[in-house]
């Protein structure tokens, strides 16, 4: 079975599109030291049309990195600081009176924008979280009678910092599966550190020159969607993810105490469509096992439930799912 997809000039485009990614790697590099990976998953999720979880402690710099990919791909970017007293209005917007008209009129709210920020999602109360995960899944919002689409492409970064930290609503799991990927964003090296000390220093804004467009992005989506898959492959997604419902029927009886509730369908589906991005990063036509590999961890690690017991044995969810991908066949 041939390994290119169908279609005239394909690895044409391909190529073309993943120099173009290199690029738009490279500048935001200008101003973000380290975090290459997590650089990488922002831009994928942009192509993917999906959005992003990230965790880690405040000061990591992930507002930087949310304002650089804005620039870098020239779209609009939107922040919402996240406390217990907001409002869904204060994220959607709201109706106000003019009284001079005599009229309702629309104020849209910060979520009107390419790409926002959703910070410390995990401060506010969970009518805020339903109304900001509503406009996420449904890539619409309705105030008032009016419905309003939202900008195209569109990504959510949410930010949260570790639940055991006071004051946070964990949201619940059928929220966090809406989440492409959950990225864990760490403390970078010394070397790494010395130099955002030296650059913080100088004051110097670094000001990046967008490298992607909307339309270069979307485009980038249609072409992903465009890439082989083989049937192998596919199954190969299907098998990780019902492994982690069933263990045992994979050999892993060890693991069925430790998983409470296994990853749903729209896992496999963002598993496929995560590992289609990845082989056009990588310049392919078609999808590889280990393109599914690159990806998996941070589409799954927020899916997996532990029971008790493994929380007890200090046990995490992305444990489980690397043994997972340890033991599941490679086709």
């Amino acid at each position: 079975m041939s390994h290119v997809a169908t279609g005239d000039g394909i690895e044409q485009l391909v190529a073309s599109h993943s120099a173009l990614l290199e690029r738009a790697n490279a500048e935001m590099s200008r101003c973000i030291v380290g975090q290459k990976a997590v650089v990488q998953r922002l831009i994928m999720a942009l192509i993917a049309e999906g959005h992003v979880l990230l965790e880690g402690l405040p000061g990591l710099a992930k507002t930087t990195l949310v304002k650089a990919l804005a620039q870098t791909a020239a779209l609009s970017f939107g922040r919402i600081q996240f406390t217990p007293d907001l409002l869904p209005a204060d994220v959607i917007g709201t109706q106000i009176y003019d009284p001079r008209s005599g009229e309702f009129k629309v104020r849209k709210g910060p979520i009107f924008h390419h790409i926002v920020l959703a910070d410390e999602i995990n401060r506010a109360p969970a009518k805020v979280q339903s109304a900001l995960l509503e406009a996420m899944q449904e890539r619409q919002v309705t105030i008032g009678e009016q419905s309003f689409s939202l900008a195209r492409p569109f990504l959510v970064l949410a930010t949260q910092n570790p639940i055991e930290q006071e004051g946070t609503y964990p949201l619940p799991e059928a929220q966090i599966d809406r989440f492409l990927f959950k990225v864990n964003v760490t403390y970078g090296s010394l070397e790494e550190e010395e130099l955002i000390i030296a650059r913080a220093m100088t004051k110097d804004e670094v000001t990046l020159t967008p490298v992607l467009t909307g339309d270069s992005l979307l485009a980038m989506r249609d072409l992903s969607l465009k890439l082989h898959v083989a049937d192998k492959v596919r199954r190969y997604i299907v098998q990780l993810v019902f492994a982690t419902r069933d263990p045992a029927a994979y050999g892993m009886k060890d693991l069925a105490a430790y998983i409470h509730i296994g990853a749903s369908p729209r896992a496999s589906i963002n598993l496929e469509r995560a590992a289609r991005v990845n082989a056009l990063m990588q310049g392919r036509t078609f999808v590889t096992p280990q393109d599914v590999k690159d990806v998996g961890l941070d589409v799954l690690r927020h899916r997996v439930l532990p029971t008790y017991e493994a929380e007890a044995e200090g046990v995490k969810s992305e444990q489980l799912v690397q043994r997972i991908f340890d033991r599941v066949d490679v086709p």
